[in-house]
This record gives C-alpha cells, sequence and structure tokens, in this order.
C-alpha cells in the first residue's frame, strides 16, 4: 500500500528528510519509520430508534521503543487507515521531542460525533472500549488513550469504567486512559494543558533574539498580532493564554466564519458570545470575513492552526502572510507548503513540538493513577513550614514584617495545578532548547521541523540500541 500523496506520506517524508542527517544504520531507521501495530474493527450500533448499522473503528500502535504507546482516540468521518497510522507516528516523534517515555499511537472511529445521542455514543465507546481491550490494545502498561477531536473528558471516563469492569484485578487500571475527569482519576491541567503549552512555548520563541532578528520581529510577547484558526479546546485555550501574555488576537477562523479585528479581540467576550450564540459571527467589533478560509491570510505575526490537519497547502502558502506559524493542531500545514515557507524566511514552529502540552500532561496524569497520591500531598505543608521559617528568619534579622496575607501568600505550598503547570513549562522550554541545539549543529541549514525530528530520532534509535534489540 502507497501512501506517497496520503497524510501519512508527508510525515514519513519529514522523518527521510531528517533522517539522511543522521548517522544511525538504515534497518533502525526503517524499523523507527514503520507502524508496529494496526487494527481495523467493526461492530453494529443499535441507534435509539431501533435501527442498526455498522461502526468502523481503528487504532495504531506506531512504535514499541517505549511502552506503554500513547495517543488519542477522535471520532471524525475522515477518520481511516492512513489517518491514524499519520497521527500515531506523529505521537511516537511528539513523545521522544519532549521526552515522555510512551510510543507512540492513535485511533478513531468514523462516526460524526454530532449525529448521536449520548446514549449513543456512550454504547459506541464502551464497544470501542471492549475491543481494544480484546485485541490487546489497551492496559496503563500496553497502550493508554486520551482524547482527540470529538471526544473529551466524558469518554475518558467511559473507557475507564469500561476497563475495571475488564480487568478488576488491575489495581493501576486508571492508568488505562488519560485526560479523565479530575474526580475520577484525572488531574488539575490536563484540559488546558496543549493550549498552555502553545503559550509557554512561543513566550520562550519570541524571547529569543535570535529567532526574532530573521523574521523581523521585536523581541517579546507583548503586542504580537495573532490569528487562531479553530477554538475548541486547544485554539481557545492558546487565545486565552496568548491574550493575558500580553499577545493581541486579531483574527479568528472556525468552521462558520471568520473574523478580524485590527485593534484586537476580547477572547473571553468573543468565546461567551459562541457559547451563547453557536457562532462567532455577529461579535461587536469586530468585521466577519467574505470567505472563511482568507482569514488564515490575514496580516499578523503569528498564525496559529489549531483546527485539523492540511489548513495550509501549497494552494493558499503563498498568501500566508504571517511571520511565525505555531503547528496547534496536528499536521496543519502540509511538508511542501512548510518548505516553501520556510525558504520564504517564515518560523514555522512543529505540531510535534508545540503542540505536545497535552501528551506531557497526560503523563503526569498517568503518572499520578500509578502512584495512586495526588501531586503536591505529601510536600505542600513541607514546604509551606519550610517558607514560614525563612520569612521568620527574614523578619528577625532585617526587622520587616509580614502582614498575614503576605505570610499566606509568601508560604503557599505547591498545589497539584500549580506541579504540573511547572512541569509543563520546564518541559517546553527544555524541549525547545534542545531542538534549537541540533539546528545548530547543522549551522541553522535546517528547519525546525527537520531539527526536532532529528532530536527524535537520534532519542528513538538509543532506546532500541539500549534495549539490545539490535545487535
Amino acid at each position: 500500500m502507497t501512501h506517497q500523496s496520503s497524510f501519512f506520506g508527508h510525515v514519513n517524508r519529514n522523518f527521510d528528510r531528517a533522517a539522511a542527517l543522521t548517522r544511525h544504520p538504515p534497518g533502525i531507521l526503517d524499523q523507527i519509520k514503520q507502524v508496529n501495530s494496526l487494527i481495523h474493527f467493526t461492530f453494529p450500533l443499535k441507534r435509539d430508534s431501533g435501527d442498526v448499522e455498522v461502526v468502523h473503528a481503528w487504532r495504531a500502535e506506531h512504535s514499541h521503543h517505549k511502552l506503554p504507546t500513547k495517543g488519542g482516540i477522535r471520532y471524525a468521518m475522515t477518520v481511516n487507515e492512513d489517518e491514524v497510522m499519520a497521527l500515531a507516528a506523529l505521537m511516537t516523534y511528539k513523545c521522544a521531542i519532549v521526552n515522555v517515555p510512551f510510543g507512540g499511537a492513535k485511533g478513531g472511529v468514523r462516526i460524526d460525533a454530532t449525529a448521536y445521542s449520548t446514549a449513543e455514543l456512550e454504547r459506541i465507546t464502551r464497544r470501542f472500549t471492549f475491543e481494544l481491550f480484546k485485541k490487546n490494545f489497551i492496559g496503563p502498561g500496553l497502550d493508554v488513550p486520551a482524547p482527540d477531536f470529538g471526544t473529551g473528558g466524558r469518554e475518558m471516563a467511559w473507557i475507564a469504567d469500561t476497563y475495571a469492569t475488564l480487568a478488576p484485578h488491575d489495581i493501576d487500571g486508571l492508568g488505562c486512559v488519560t485526560a479523565k475527569p479530575v474526580a475520577q482519576g484525572g488531574i488539575h491541567g490536563r484540559i488546558e494543558a496543549t493550549g498552555r503549552g502553545v503559550f509557554y512555548a512561543l513566550r520562550e520563541i519570541c524571547s529569543q533574539t535570535e529567532e526574532m532578528r530573521p523574521v523581523d520581529l521585536p523581541v517579546g510577547l507583548e503586542g504580537k498580532r495573532v490569528v487562531v484558526q479553530g477554538l475548541g479546546n486547544v485554539g481557545s485555550h492558546a487565545a486565552r493564554f496568548l491574550a493575558e501574555g500580553g499577545a493581541v488576537v486579531v483574527g479568528v477562523v472556525e468552521y462558520e466564519g471568520a473574523l478580524s479585528a485590527p485593534d484586537g479581540l476580547d477572547v473571553e467576550a468573543l468565546l461567551a458570545h459562541r457559547r451563547d450564540t453557536g457562532s462567532v459571527l455577529g461579535f461587536p467589533g469586530a468585521t466577519a470575513l467574505e470567505e472563511r478560509d482568507a482569514g488564515l491570510e490575514l496580516d499578523c505575526d503569528i498564525l496559529v492552526p489549531a483546527a485539523l490537519e492540511n489548513a495550509i497547502t501549497m494552494d493558499n502558502a503563498p498568501r500566508i502572510k504571517a511571520r511565525i506559524i505555531a503547528e496547534a493542531a496536528n499536521g496543519p500545514v502540509a511538508s511542501d507548503a512548510s518548505e516553501y515557507l520556510h525558504e520564504r524566511g517564515v518560523l514555522v514552529v512543529p505540531d510535534a513540538f508545540i503542540n505536545a502540552g497535552g501528551v506531557t500532561v497526560s503523563y503526569f496524569e498517568w503518572l499520578k493513577n500509578l502512584s495512586h497520591v495526588r501531586f503536591g500531598r505529601m510536600e505542600k505543608r513541607f514546604e509551606e513550614r519550610s517558607a514560614r521559617q525563612i520569612l521568620t528568619a527574614i523578619e528577625n534579622a532585617t526587622g520587616t514584617v509580614f502582614s498575614d496575607n503576605q505570610l499566606r501568600e509568601y508560604s503557599r505550598g505547591p498545589d497539584e495545578i500549580d506541579i504540573v503547570n511547572s512541569g509543563l513549562e520546564e518541559t517546553m522550554i527544555q524541549s525547545w532548547h534542545e531542538i534549537r541545539e541540533v539546528r545548530r549543529r547543522h549551522e541553522d541549514r535546517i528547519d525546525l521541523r527537520t531539527a526536532s525530528m532529528v532530536a527524535a530520532i537520534d532519542k528513538i534509535a538509543v532506546a532500541y540500541e539500549d534495549r539490545g534489540i539490535f545487535p
């Protein structure tokens, strides 16, 4: 089966370009590139009406160099074999880039989730979980799903509950899936993690003179004009955090239309307007564009495509005006368009790095489930007492008197959300500098996508060699 013009083909094209810059044996590179396991199965669904229809579903495990494998489950009519293979491969490279010890996986069910009742979606999700379990494609040490397009915490809770029924003696069973509701084994900060990770990454990138000079932008996030495509979970949180960080959201693109506001949009008010009306259109102070996709071509400093793949291709890449493109979605810029934009001097920050906040915090949730203790429970009070002792010593040595409010604020121990956000921030910043170091080794001749892929390949190859898989 040939995938050279497919989504998986684009991923492999990026892989091949990066692999040529490494010194690993061809056999190891070929193993890294392959999809390890793939299943396609069907099952019947009895609709609320009494009708029966056949549902198609897939799960791909791209790499077993680390276990468990990890990747989302999407409910969409576009789901197919090629898509889940491509997304599973991206998950492998993403986890390696941000030093999360998982192999990559992805799954999907070919349905339009909006066309089914809650009861029908629950039946689909539980049957999907049963099929995964029966085929040994789910478990805290095997394969750990998460949400993707069309799914969320509700579906993850159904998966966890179904797994617990099927494996009642698995004491670590809650770790079979991540992004669960907090009350059902989830972790604070997971919902907004991907959008927050986009913010952390862009803030760090924009703080670097050597990155801003080539794109002719001032250092710092303050005042940067941003356009966001897709106001789902990732795009809405990215827009919020970027606005809070000093950027100005001057445009948004959604399936119902696009808005332009050169003086900036009130992100919270816009999101409230969309919740109330079901559309971004009609928002006061913004101009609706005649063509939705023209929103991607608005004059801006940073474009954040946060919807689905192939939003930017060679058809519209020549009209893109952004100086920085942050791939908050998976594969929003086709590989040939990415090369073209790089040659034009546009800084394309690849998806395998910048949208890795979700899998990073999913990793924290998985660790929490395996350790059976929430973050902060053991150290919070100890750190508060230690901070109080330091503040008291300062008062005694300097004569300074802190108010009760100041003492509470300055000595507050970390809650789970503080620890999660700190770990996410560290992950995004450290990973960014690792990618930059790879690019420096190649004298800045390669783009960030290639540099990030080289970093991923190096780490995966070492993992295979350390496990003794190859002589």
